[in-house]
């Protein structure tokens, strides 16, 4: 017998006097609670994400489709970027064919090679307004996990509002629990008992987010 077998065996054990409950999973636990606080319209929920990405330390950006090429471009050029990170499915009209050299996420990358790009540029698959969150779930515009997580700097391009929500509970109602979410509020931060902050610890120090009409 393995610890897994031993864990589960002690399971069954506790288990063996619970009643069975054949009510679906949907209704054991109440949801009742607040889908989002208040009535805003599209562009109010908007601004409010705005202000919450900038109370994490995001740098937020708004421009519109036809400028987010140049506008990638100024802010890559901006940050001395020599080499940076795209996804498989990023858009080929988000970046300028001038530019820095492009690292293209593979499932062989090193870490070393994913340490050398400068920035990483993708998309996500929603945002959240209530909490200043960003969420990526692998989709072919935004990669793997990974390479969201090496590089110093990353922007990450939203589009709005299409892709902006209220509040967690909406979010979750259009999220795939199967997919590997990351949920990210800010750059990368935290802090000792003294409460001094250092940002870049695990995940990008600089979160430029561009937000697209």
């Amino acid at each position: 017998m393995n610890s897994r077998e031993r864990v589960l065996g002690r399971v069954r054990r506790a288990l063996a006097d619970v009643p069975r409950d054949e009510g679906p999973y949907e209704r054991a636990v109440p949801r009742d609670y607040l889908r989002e606080h208040g009535e805003r319209t599209p562009r109010q929920t908007v601004d409010l994400l705005a202000e919450n990405l900038a109370g994490y330390r995001a740098i937020v950006h708004r421009t519109d489709d036809g400028e987010l090429s140049v506008l990638i471009t100024r802010l890559l050029a901006a940050r001395g970027s020599r080499y940076v990170l795209v996804p498989p499915g990023l858009p080929p009209e988000w970046m300028s064919a001038a530019g820095p050299t492009r690292i293209h996420d593979r499932a062989a990358s090193t870490p070393r090679e994913l340490d050398r790009a400068d920035s990483v540029v993708t998309g996500c698959a929603l945002a959240v307004a209530e909490t200043g969150t960003i969420v990526l779930d692998g989709s072919p515009g935004q990669g793997r996990r990974r390479i969201t997580l090496v590089p110093d700097h990353h922007i990450c391009v939203v589009r709005v509002p299409d892709q902006v929500v209220a509040s967690v509970p909406q979010a979750l109602e259009r999220l795939d629990p199967a997919r590997p979410l990351t949920w990210i509020s800010g750059p990368s931060a935290t802090s000792d008992i003294e409460l001094d902050r250092v940002e870049g610890v695990h995940g990008p120090r600089t979160l430029e987010v561009v937000l697209v009409e």
